[in-house]
């Protein structure tokens, strides 16, 4: 299992950005085989982590036309700085136990 960390600083995040990320996320979960997907923002800063079954689904994802487009827009319009980073989960445990 990989995780893909999206660290970015926030320019301008509004109501067409809320809309593309909900939009984002369920492609990803939905279509791209995305296992789990979790965003947070504080003040101008924003993470998000998504988990992927393997390296293929991420570069799919990646690639994809409305995924190409919402990046732009990232680029263009919500953030001001971003950075990407992906590792493989060596291990995972909970709490409670599964």
């Amino acid at each position: 299992m990989f995780v893909v960390i999206f660290r970015a600083k926030a320019r301008a995040l509004d109501a067409e950005y809320s809309a593309m990320a909900a939009q984002m996320r369920e492609l990803a979960l939905t279509q791209f085989g995305c296992l789990d997907f979790t965003a947070a923002t504080e003040g101008d800063q924003e993470i998000a982590l998504s988990y992927w079954p393997d390296e293929a689904s991420i570069r799919a994802w990646k690639q994809h036309t409305d995924h190409l487009a919402a990046q732009q827009l990232g680029r263009e319009r919500w953030y001001a700085s971003y950075s990407v980073e992906i590792a493989e989960v060596k291990r995972r445990y909970s709490h409670p136990a599964k």
